[in-house]
């Protein structure tokens, strides 16, 4: 028992932000309208050290969409001033960074004998966590290592499904790729707490586990992640070092043997979007994609994402629609209808590329390409009011929701098989 108070306390403390780190930080949401707007951006944004949320680089900013950007405190004032200056429209999201962090931890854990699917856990935790439901349910999960990170830890995923003496199709699902969305490992938690404490008792999720297998991932980026309880809760990409430059990272989803660093990928160590020395070159992508190419039976990818509210398809890397556009695009839109039918959250739908924005090397481009046909990304909660810092208020209603749409897409691909 005092064990496990001692880590809900180091929990506690090591999930606040550091100092003054972001201290006074806000998120501004622009709304540029001509060249002269993107000008400005090119050449300001940069020199002050801005942080893009939406999109996630300052080569995908293009007019007439909104761009949410993280300003430094010291850089406020001067930034406001030029905003005005030169006419573009802009809206506080989030009037001061440190506040808002602090306020993400919003869940009393009453009980702390159970495991909180409320509440965000750190890496330790979750570790602990997947061994723990894995040993109390042995008839249904089983836990692998894939691989390891750079910094040496492992890499697990969590096999659910009723055992059967014969192969069954199976749902590979990923969260934790960008770092700093934590609802993404939030959800992949939940799911299996979901799968356990309803098999037996609710008939589409017993059919589900009989029918399917469903590999969990529910920390890809297992060095990234610790780095955002530990140094800096806004850190996106791994923690690899990069030869020849201080810059540390290269963003996971950028990776992927997916018409890599053609285009929405940056070839710069130092930015958020760098695509790294070569396909696959971290990790933790490597052991993703081994996986994937190891299991012969993966009929479905679906991998869990923050911010935006969004079931997006293939492609991302081109404009130009997947052979399957008409069935993605229909499974896409009942599948956010029968989401937003629990608490009227509304998203929006379609191919990455249209929908988002252009990005290459991405794991739902190249799950597509070698034949997964029913891939999907999810842009989890919410629109920007916290962007990456949603609270924990707000772990239950996401994973509620988004559970709809993950029943309704893995009912869907057990009802037609290719």
């Amino acid at each position: 028992m005092k064990g496990l108070l001692l880590l809900g306390f180091v929990a506690a403390v090591i999930g606040r932000v550091p100092d003054n780190q972001y201290a006074r930080d806000k998120v501004l949401r622009l709304k540029p309208e001509n060249e002269q707007h993107l000008q400005f951006l090119r050449d300001v944004a940069p020199a002050l050290k801005m942080d893009f949320w939406q999109p996630s680089s300052l080569e995908l900013v293009t007019t007439n969409r909104s761009v949410d950007l993280r300003v430094p405190a010291a850089s406020v004032s001067e930034t406001q001033f030029r905003l005005e200056e030169i006419g573009l429209k802009y809206d506080v999201l989030i009037d001061d960074m440190k506040t808002l962090m602090e306020n993400q931890f919003d869940q009393k854990d009453n009980n702390s004998t159970n495991y909180n699917y409320e509440k965000y856990h750190q890496w330790i935790e979750i570790e602990s966590w997947m061994k723990k439901i894995t040993n109390e349910n042995p008839r249904l999960i089983s836990l692998f290592r894939i691989g390891k990170s750079y910094e040496y830890r492992n890499i697990y995923i969590l096999r659910v499904g009723k055992r059967t003496h014969t192969a069954k199709p199976a749902i590979f699902m990923d969260c934790g790729i960008h770092a700093r969305e934590w609802i993404s490992p939030a959800f992949c938690q939940w799911f299996v707490m979901e799968a356990v404490q309803s098999f037996g008792r609710n008939c589409t999720m017993d059919t589900l586990l009989n029918k399917l297998d469903f590999l969990i991932v529910p920390v890809v980026n297992v060095d990234g992640y610790v780095y955002t309880w530990t140094k800096d809760r806004l850190w996106r990409k791994t923690r690899s070092r990069n030869p020849g430059t201080t810059c540390v990272g290269t963003d996971p989803n950028r990776n992927f043997d997916a018409k890599w660093c053609s285009i929405g990928a940056s070839r710069n160590p130092c930015d958020e979007t760098y695509c790294g020395s070569h396909v696959e070159s971290e990790r933790e992508v490597r052991a993703v994609a081994n996986a994937i190419r190891k299991y012969k039976g993966i009929k479905a990818y679906i991998t869990m994402h923050s911010y935006s509210q969004m079931c997006l398809f293939p492609y991302s890397y081109t404009y130009s629609l997947a052979p399957d556009y008409k069935e993605l695009n229909f499974i896409a839109r009942n599948a956010v209808m029968v989401l937003r039918s629990l608490y009227g959250t509304r998203y929006t739908y379609g191919p990455g590329s249209l929908t988002i924005y252009p990005s290459a090397g991405g794991s739902d481009d190249w799950a597509y390409d070698i034949g997964i046909k029913y891939s999907f990304t999810f842009e989890l909660r919410d629109l920007g009011q916290y962007g990456f810092l949603l609270p924990e208020s707000q772990i239950k209603p996401t994973c509620e929701e988004t559970m709809l749409a993950i029943n309704y897409i893995t009912s869907y691909v057990l009802r037609h098989p290719y």
